[in-house]
């Protein structure tokens, strides 16, 4: 008998903490850290991109098994097409006819024949020695809706929230991606831009993965503050063992390398890391960024337990 595909899938906007998060419950037993899945085909076949170890994608032992088991000697399919597919059905632009689709109770996203590659990795993942719960944290909820359809998958979500001023600055921050030997920075958005896909992800994360026993909502700030508490409430939703933390304190955790195809260039860090509140945004941030962004984004502020003066 075929095992389930346990995934869970830490969706949001970028810029919100969710590749640290990734970090820490990929040392967990039994929990796999693969960091953003759907850039799998871009920046690690296409573009060889250090994986999280350290080593470019073709050289990293744990990729290079799993890409065997899942494609045989034949290999993966050509990842410029499948990459450019995947780009064109999450757009978000397409968010309306999603919206539209799923209130049909068809697929949200429309089902692809690259899908069956797609597929390939996560069995192979899920069928790697010692691994119970892949974290993915490729943060789209359109993308989440089409691992949720994929055959075997038992999905679990990880809504992870951070203040959408801090998350406007941070799009705005200029910052190297350390995911190759060129001198790469990451992509920066406009402060309009920011607030609109903060926005309309939250929304959809709500609509498509309300809070239950499968799928949580956990703001940044909480986890920053708390964040062996909340890792435990996460692990332990994603049905694994919430007594097995990383922490050597409330605040502190020890980090071996994980194997992450992609995400903030933090996904590169081990050792002991002190986990702090970022919150530079709150003098650095000039005013009128900060009403600006407020404006575009309420009433969701106030919804997600965020102030709305600032």
């Amino acid at each position: 008998m075929t095992t389930p595909i346990r995934l869970l899938f830490v969706a949001g906007a970028g810029r919100s903490g969710t590749t640290i998060l990734n970090t820490i419950l990929g040392q967990v037993p039994g929990f796999v850290s693969v960091g953003e899945v759907r850039y799998i085909w871009e920046r690690a076949f296409g573009e060889n991109h250090r994986c999280g170890c350290g080593e470019p994608f073709a050289d990293c032992p744990f990729w290079s098994d799993v890409i065997a088991r899942a494609f045989g000697p034949a290999g993966p399919p050509a990842p410029e097409p499948v990459s450019r597919d995947l780009l064109s059905r999450l757009r978000i632009l397409h968010v309306p006819a999603m919206i539209a689709r799923s209130a049909l109770d068809r697929p949200t996203v429309p089902p692809h024949h690259n899908d069956a590659a797609i597929h390939a990795i996560y069995r192979a993942l899920a069928d790697t020695p010692g691994v119970e719960v892949i974290v993915d944290s490729s943060k789209l909820p359109p993308y989440g809706k089409l691992l949720e359809r994929l055959p075997g998958v038992d999905l679990r979500v990880v809504n992870v929230v951070r203040d959408p001023r801090a998350n406007a600055w941070s799009w705005r921050r200029v910052k190297q991606t350390g995911d190759t030997d060129k001198n790469e920075t990451m992509e920066q958005l406009e402060l309009w831009r920011s607030s609109l896909v903060w926005s309309a992800w939250n929304v959809l994360i709500a609509r498509w993965f309300p809070a239950s026993a499968r799928s949580i909502t956990v703001r940044y700030e909480d986890f920053v503050a708390r964040p062996r508490e909340t890792t435990a409430r996460i692990v332990a939703m994603a049905g694994g063992d919430a007594s097995a933390l990383p922490f050597v304190d409330e605040h502190t955790a020890t980090l071996a390398r994980t194997h992450t195809v992609a995400g903030n260039p933090n996904r590169h860090q081990s050792g002991t890391v002190a986990l702090r509140v970022d919150d530079e945004w709150a003098t650095a941030m000039p005013a009128a960024q900060k009403w600006f962004v407020t404006a575009l984004t309420f009433p969701l502020i106030r919804r997600l337990g965020y102030r709305f003066r600032v």
